[in-house]
């Protein structure tokens, strides 16, 4: 999917596949509160592997697909052009 560049919340990797750092409000919002989550969720190891387990998955997974979405160019290879 491309993502038209006022639409992005993501900069591409220079080199490789995926998503660079931030490059708008949103995208640094999502990756805070992925952060907070994740710091969250591990004070839930010493009760639960299990709930620990099923939120870092379903956080990550969230993640992943709001990143896929909203980098500037989509995710595709590259190999140091600059876009």
């Amino acid at each position: 999917m491309t993502t038209r560049d006022e639409d992005a919340w993501f900069a591409p990797k220079r080199y490789g596949y995926g998503s660079g750092l931030p490059i708008a409000w949103q995208g640094w919002a999502v990756s805070i509160g992925y952060a907070l989550l994740v710091t969250a969720a591990a004070f839930l190891i010493p009760y639960s592997w299990v709930a620990f387990t099923a939120i870092m998955l379903a956080a990550s997974a969230a993640l992943i697909l709001v990143c896929a979405q909203r980098t500037r160019g989509g995710w595709r290879w590259r190999w140091g052009e600059r876009d």
